[in-house]
């Protein structure tokens, strides 16, 4: 591995390969391949093989270099992996996501997902279509109010959009720091908070301009129906909007106990649902805690396929 990717650790990897368990001769897919780590891992391993999706062509290198090291035994398939079911056309026997930004991408100031240094308000993990500085300046006031507040759960989301609305008058707000300090008027900074005031904000943005969470809608989805029996979904996620949506996906497509009576014990159901187990949030070890700071707010669930 190149000086480039060494700091950049998969979050919860043994965790995932737990969950996975990878055989020889079986298929997985990284459905969000950034640096690799996931599908690094399984290659190694079991003799095993891995499709990697990813929507940035920043990992390109990446891929290519794990491809020169790995051969036949690794694809990389560029697109979204809200399109899993056109990316992937055999069946597999697990597939792992990584939801949200990555730290390549909060580590490349030119991207516009981190306000910790001025750069263009950009925030598109796939480099085309409108960025985070067409939508603050463009949506009406109260639509802006609605992604800070349901994609970001910000409390004062309509305090934040007004001042938006009033400062792109004077001129159009173009960089992460511009749209930072807008915030820090409605949401005091204090050097005392663990998060940063415009955390939340820059988060509904983000999410609205790569229309992340109807992708994982649909990633989920797609990603179940190609599973073989006994197939493992594993997802990683790191905050309520995202974990909410693969707990209810999980929940809704699991099979369900069913209760004769009180004094009898629980009976399963007849197996017609999609998951014949799906696990309980499984989070970070103290350990990984210490030396992986990313993976403070991470949670990890899997299901396995009947």
């Amino acid at each position: 591995m190149t000086a480039d990717y060494q700091k950049h650790f998969p979050v919860m990897l043994k965790e995932v390969l737990q969950a996975l368990s990878p055989k020889d001769g079986e298929v997985y897919v990284d459905a969000t391949f950034g640096n690799g780590g996931y599908t690094e891992a399984l290659l190694q391993k079991a003799d095993c093989r891995v499709i990697a999706l990813d929507r940035d062509p920043t990992v390109l290198p990446r891929a290519e270099e794990l491809k020169q090291l790995y051969g036949k035994r690794f694809e990389f398939r560029a697109g979204r992996f809200g399109d899993f079911d056109h990316l992937i056309h055999e069946n597999i026997d697990g597939a792992v996501f990584d939801i949200g930004v990555s730290s390549m991408q909060l580590d490349q100031a030119e991207r516009g997902f981190s306000f910790a240094k001025a750069a263009p308000l950009d925030m598109r993990m796939s480099q085309n279509g409108p960025t985070a500085a067409d939508l603050v300046n463009t949506l009406p006031e109260e639509e802006l109010a609605n992604i800070l507040f349901n994609y970001g759960e910000e409390k004062k989301s309509r305090q934040i959009a007004r001042k938006i609305v009033d400062a792109r008058k004077t001129k159009p707000i173009t960089t992460t720091l511009e749209l930072a300090h807008i915030i820090y008027q409605v949401v005091k900074r204090s050097f005392h908070q663990a998060i940063d005031p415009a955390t939340r904000s820059f988060q509904a943005l983000r999410i609205a301009v790569n229309n992340e969470l109807d992708e994982l809608r649909q990633g989920l989805a797609k990603a179940a129906c190609r599973l073989n029996k006994n197939g493992r979904l594993v997802v990683v996620d790191f905050h309520s909007l995202e974990d909410r949506i693969v707990k209810t996906f999980f929940k809704n497509n699991c099979d369900k106990a069913v209760h004769v009576s009180r004094y009898r014990p629980q009976q399963n159901s007849t197996g017609n649902a999609l998951f014949g187990f799906v696990s309980k949030a499984i989070v970070p070890s103290a350990q990984e805690l210490e030396f992986n700071n990313r993976s403070r707010s991470a949670k990890m669930r899997y299901a396995i396929k009947n």
